[in-house]
């Protein structure tokens, strides 16, 4: 399965129509509680383009983005149960095989707390490591056996 990216408008307007009806996921939301912190962990380990904000920053892996809350942010609408810091629970495609995935999170000080282990994902039967953000929100790297 081809990795997620970012097309101009009349190409995804284009894929789109080809899709249909299918449904993908745009953007979904964490909170952090720490600006600098959170930031310099999501653009160091995890590879996020930082998209600056009036207030903080979003997100971006390709064609999909995390919209951070955190501190001097006020959103709405709101989930009936708001997500806190350290209440998500993601999991991010590592390209490459899963030695190299811990190996760069030994490189960043990240402990992993879990794994190797094997998961399913969105891609079928993989093999995944389990790690910690700064606010403690769990998060897992998938890797997928190359076909």
């Amino acid at each position: 399965m081809p990795d997620t990216e970012t097309l101009p408008v009349p190409e995804v307007e284009d894929v789109l129509r080809e899709l249909a009806p299918a449904i993908h996921l745009d953007h979904c939301v964490i909170h952090v509680s720490d600006w600098d912190r959170s930031i310099a962990f999501y653009r160091d380990v995890l590879g996020a383009e930082i998209i600056a904000r009036p207030v903080g920053a979003a997100f971006r892996f390709g064609g999909v983005q995390l919209n951070v809350h955190g501190p001097g942010v006020t959103a709405a609408p709101l989930a009936a149960k708001p997500v806190l810091p350290g209440n998500s629970d993601l999991c991010f495609r590592w390209s490459g095989p899963i030695e190299g995935a811990t190996a760069h999170l030994a490189a960043q000080g990240v402990a992993v707390e879990l794994g190797p282990v094997e998961r399913n994902g969105a891609a079928g039967a993989g093999v995944s490591v389990y790690f910690r953000d700064p606010d403690g929100s769990l998060l897992e790297f998938i890797t997928y056996p190359e076909v």
